[in-house]
């Protein structure tokens, strides 16, 4: 009895096996063709619903065919129903998908379109700047497969992209350029849609004899394309305008072709309906006899696999494989979807990294840039405000000069922050702990304002508890960082009033001081609802007061960020006509009342003198600055301004040092460093460099170089590292 009941059930399994594998296998009619045709058709005509069941058949039959081509030609259409649905986010999605499908084949026109609706898209969503990228990027596939000539469509897009953006003049050139193509360039259509545009815009500036021209060039085109949709809104425009110039014999006259024309469209919709209905009916057959026949040949397999259930032996064995086989095949099956799941993920996080890429590399490229540029002149500042206290002024000038010197000090901390404001985002900047004498600093910062402060008649006071120790240990550059982010926010916003800067000790214990910093005007006051607000990066109170204040909405940002790395919380307190007070406390460390000792000093003067320095700088003031500076120490200064000048000079005359500018004309100082090297190994050379030294010592020691100094310099500085290679080895390691 057991014996024949498992040969009962192992016959009920075998036909299971074999029903499922019909199941599976058996639909080979069905084909990605067939159902992106079926979709068009629906689409085509409006009935949404069965166009996305067909194409996401064609999609899902791609996949399993693994034919790329097919899938990126599936994702398009389904690209389209979602702009015609108006679902513009789901459209860029799909097409960014294509997208990243066609850039694994050769460039194509289907590639080229895909950017061209992405174009679209964006468009739509008001995003012009992207709109017009993508539009580029269309424009360049056209070209690389030399199909030119669709280059007009997209120029007519680009026209009505530019008069969404208010670009009239821009606009029209582009409709003027098409609207004179000739026949074999652009298409009718596109040509009297171009001129129907130019028409409209001239009807707008009120020169109605220019739109009329325009206008009925259209008509003209139109007509001979039987084109009855351009020629309806056309003839409705030319009877307005005709109306508008009081030509009412021709207003009426477009008025009627315009009601003919509106009928005529009326018949042949009610016609297409018709046949709408009739292709239904056909698509509806064609799938019920791909239904049957599909039903007919399963009952005829499954006939068929009765007759072989004969031997017990063969059912038995026939059921072992088929169960291997079935798990064989569901393990691919979810093999290859979790296969073409991570593909679509790692492409879309090939284009996300793409993006990331060029926003980092135009972000590093930028902040070299900015770097360069302002420490540059910032060099021209320092050099000249120590030079003219050096040279014995006047005692009514070294109080101006010395609040100069600390200015151009305090500005190239300042942009050093901002480059690196990364660093401050991501807590990784250092704090650090130097000796300083608080009130110095303070002072300091009330003389360099001084001046921006009498500019709006204010009145700037300056209160320090007496019971704050002279000196702390802190980090006094980014002290200074703050209070004049702060003083000068107070100093812009507020006129004829005052500002006051308070530092007052809450507690000293355990070699700690507690103190309260305040800094408070009597300016414009900042709304409640704004007050959180304020210490986000790139925010202000409002657009009028950006317009009529200026700034970029970092100093607050960078501020609240410097204050947390020191261990504290900024607060604000505000109201609006009545002024703002800012107010912090932090704890520093006691420091101790020796004088710090200037670890630059120089050891001995001498061994500058009768030196020979030639100096390689492009600049006609920093040659000047530098020059002075090497002079004051008796040292003998040649000048030139190229690389190609400082190896010919290097190789025909005997140097003790080179002072070699990184950026120079030709080729640049690293080069120009590496080719003196071929033939003199001793000479001392020293770079001039204006980029962070973290980034660029190591690159530039590479080169032959013997040391690094950053302009601006400190003389101070200067002097020493000079010092340093005169009374180094005079081989080169």
């Amino acid at each position: 009895m057991k014996k024949q009941l498992i040969f009962l059930l192992l016959i009920l399994f075998s036909l299971s096996i074999f029903s499922q594998s019909d199941s599976q296998f058996g639909r080979k009619i069905d084909s990605v063709y067939f159902y992106t045709e079926t979709a068009t058709f629906y689409k085509n005509n409006k009935t949404f619903d069965k166009a996305l069941e067909n194409i996401n058949k064609a999609i899902l039959y791609s996949q399993n065919s693994k034919n790329n081509t097919s899938l990126a030609n599936s994702y398009f259409n389904l690209g389209l129903i979602y702009i015609d649905l108006k679902k513009y986010d789901e459209a860029i999605e799909i097409f960014l998908r294509t997208i990243s499908i066609l850039n694994t084949l050769e460039p194509n026109s289907k590639l080229a379109l895909s950017y061209y609706n992405l174009g679209i898209c964006y468009m739509q969503k008001n995003n012009f700047n992207k709109a017009e990228s993508y539009f580029d990027k269309a424009n360049s596939v056209y070209e690389s497969i030399n199909l030119v000539d669709a280059k007009s469509m997209i120029n007519f897009q680009r026209g009505v992209l530019y008069l969404e953006k208010k670009q009239r003049n821009t606009a029209e050139l582009i409709f003027d350029d098409i609207a004179h193509l000739s026949k074999n360039q652009v298409s009718a259509e596109l040509q009297a849609e171009a001129l129907y545009q130019l028409g409209i815009m001239k009807s707008k500036e009120k020169i109605n004899n220019l739109a009329l021209n325009y206008l009925n060039q259209a008509y003209e085109i139109s007509q001979s394309n039987n084109n009855l949709e351009q020629q309806l809104k056309i003839s409705k425009m030319l009877s307005q305008i005709y109306e508008q110039m009081s030509l009412t014999n021709n207003a009426l006259a477009f008025l009627k072709t315009h009601a003919k024309l509106q009928d005529s469209i009326s018949s042949i919709s009610k016609f297409k309906t018709q046949n709408l209905v009739n292709e239904r009916f056909k698509i509806d057959d064609i799938m019920r006899s791909m239904e049957k026949l599909d039903l007919e040949k399963k009952q005829q397999e499954k006939a068929s696999k009765f007759s072989k259930l004969i031997n017990i032996l063969s059912i038995a064995l026939i059921t072992i494989l088929s169960l291997l086989s079935l798990s064989l095949y569901k393990n691919n099956i979810i093999r290859n979807k979790s296969n073409e799941l991570l593909r679509e993920k790692n492409n879309e996080l090939e284009i996300a990294k793409e993006r990331i890429e060029k926003a980092s590399q135009a972000r590093a490229e930028f902040l070299s840039t900015v770097s360069h540029e302002l420490r540059t002149p910032l060099n021209a500042i320092n050099g000249i405000s120590y030079l003219l206290l050096e040279d014995s002024p006047k005692p009514n000038q070294v109080e101006y000069l010395k609040s100069l010197k600390f200015s151009g000090n305090y500005l190239l901390t300042y942009i050093n922050e901002i480059l690196e404001i990364n660093r401050v985002e991501s807590n990784n900047i250092e704090v650090e702990s130097v000796n300083f004498n608080i009130r110095e600093l303070l002072q300091n910062i009330q003389n360099s304002l001084k001046e921006q402060a009498s500019l709006n008649n204010n009145n700037f006071s300056l209160k320090i508890d007496p019971g704050i120790p002279k000196n702390l240990i802190g980090d006094p550059t980014k002290l200074s960082q703050i209070f004049i982010n702060l003083i000068n926010n107070a100093l812009k916003f507020t006129k004829d009033g005052s500002i006051e800067v308070v530092a007052q000790l809450l507690k000293s214990e355990n070699n700690y001081s507690k103190i309260l910093f305040e800094i408070s005007d009597t300016g414009i006051g900042i709304p409640l609802e704004k007050q959180e607000q304020i210490f986000e990066s790139f925010a202000q109170g409002s657009v009028e007061i950006n317009r009529k204040y200026g700034g970029t909405g970092l100093g607050l940002a960078i501020v609240k960020r410097l204050i947390e790395l020191m261990g504290g919380d900024i607060k604000v307190k505000s109201e609006v006509g009545y002024g703002s007070k800012f107010y912090f406390d932090l704890e520093i460390k006691n420091g101790n009342f020796e004088e710090t000792k200037n670890i630059q000093a120089i050891i001995d003067d001498s061994i500058f003198i009768k030196k020979k320095v030639l100096l390689v700088e492009d600049n006609k003031i920093n040659q000047m600055i530098t020059k002075k500076i090497l002079e004051k120490k008796q040292m003998v200064v040649e000048l030139c301004e190229t690389g190609e000048d400082a190896i010919e000079m290097v190789h025909n005359n005997k140097y003790d040092l080179v002072l070699m500018d990184v950026h120079l004309p030709g080729i640049n100082g690293t080069i120009a460093t590496e080719e003196i090297r071929k033939f003199d190994t001793t000479t001392k050379i020293i770079a001039l460099t204006a980029i962070s030294l973290n980034e660029n010592r190591e690159m530039l020691m590479s080169f032959g170089m013997n040391d690094v100094i950053t302009k601006p310099f400190n003389p101070d500085i200067f002097y020493k590292t000079i010092e340093i290679n005169f009374l180094a080895e005079t081989n080169i390691v």
